[in-house]
């Protein structure tokens, strides 16, 4: 059916998220950090001791802030891409303000969905930290047009063979470490539920998969720094199962990472269009 465009235009939503040093860790081992806890590198976002914060993190807060009730068919929405825009570094806990709205809408045609466009700004004390823009695909809906203003389409990497390409390993029970920092949709965990949605078992969280990208960049070229992360664009473009090895491949023009993961083992491409912004 077609969207009720200018109801989910109006959509606005406030909130607060609340954080301590022990989400941070959880998330941080949920997405495959502290593997070598030696490395001290690793260690520091495992460990209340100088913790750092992955950049990412802010994508998981992001769900657990104010809820948009798009009216929609849930089972027919789809997480397409997310950005991310690090204003000021995540402390390692925290009382934050969340505001989410509608910003746009891309109409593909009435048999073939639109895509929403939701961007979410969290502050600390009205100073903004973030800024994410998620992009869920209404594959059931379509055919009312486009409104507001979409962002600009993700680029596809240079056409030249990646500078640094790293695989980072998944553990079988990854997506259930994982959905203990907040997504509990039983698709990640529960086998009976995954093959009702046309999975042949869990499948990893999306967002799982773009922290692990963003690890890959951090480890890459910023030697474990998350403070020169200042923006991570992915778009989501096949699952990963828990246990599978990704492989992110990354290529370097000054400032900009473009990158893109792969698990090899299944010649699938599992993130598209990446791109990263680093502070020189």
């Amino acid at each position: 059916m077609a969207l009720p465009r200018e109801s989910l235009m109006a959509l606005h939503a406030q909130g607060e998220i609340a954080y301590s040093e022990k989400d941070v860790m959880l998330y941080a081992l949920g997405v495959g950090m502290g593997g070598d806890p030696l490395d001290p590198r690793e260690l520091a976002f495992v460990y209340e001791r100088g913790l750092k914060v992955l950049p990412s993190f802010a994508a998981m807060l992001m769900l657990l802030g104010p809820t948009l009730d798009i009216g929609l068919n849930w089972l027919m929405l789809v997480h397409g891409e997310q950005r991310l825009e690090i204003h000021r570094s995540l402390p390692p806990a925290a009382l934050l303000s969340a505001e989410s709205r509608v910003v746009g809408m891309s109409d593909k045609g009435k048999e073939k969905g639109a895509l929403i466009f939701v961007e979410t700004v969290l502050a600390e004390a009205r100073q903004p930290l973030a800024t994410l823009m998620a992009t869920i695909f209404a594959r059931g809906d379509g055919g009312d047009g486009d409104a507001g203003r979409p962002p600009p389409a993700l680029r596809a990497p240079p056409a030249r063979p990646p500078d640094a390409e790293i695989e980072i390993p998944t553990r079988p029970d990854q997506a259930l470490l994982y959905r203990l920092t907040g997504d509990r949709n039983p698709v990640h965990a529960d086998p009976a539920f995954a093959s009702a949605a046309g999975f042949p078992r869990p499948v990893l969280h999306g967002l799982c998969t773009y922290a692990i990208a963003c690890r890959a960049v951090m480890q890459t070229y910023c030697d474990f720094d998350p403070t020169r992360i200042r923006s991570f664009d992915a778009r989501f473009s096949a699952p990963v199962f828990p246990g599978e090895t990704i492989a992110v491949r990354m290529w370097r023009d000054e400032a900009e990472i473009s990158f893109e993961a792969a698990v090899h083992s299944r010649s699938s491409t599992v993130l598209e269009n990446g791109k990263a912004v680093l502070a020189l």
